[in-house]
């Protein structure tokens, strides 16, 4: 089964998830378009002034990592 990028960003996120909500946040897949994903964190996730070194050094190296289509992720 050939999963699509929309899938394999999902079950990605899905592997993170507990990390981010052991600290009390979330973070919610929006969408996926040209290598970028949008995602929206969630809880005290959306407020911390670390948020941005999370999505980058955090959940945008990850999904690279796993998913070479990836090319960048924006908080929204």
């Amino acid at each position: 089964m050939n999963e699509t990028v929309k899938e394999k960003v999902q079950k990605a996120l899905g592997e993170i998830r507990p990390r981010l909500q052991a600290d009390g946040g979330d973070i919610e897949f929006v969408d996926v378009k040209d290598g970028v994903v949008k995602v929206k964190l969630k809880g005290a996730c959306a407020g911390c002034p670390m948020s941005t070194m999370t999505i980058q050094m955090g959940v945008e190296s990850y999904l690279k990592r796993k998913i070479p289509e990836v090319t960048k992720v924006e908080a929204i």
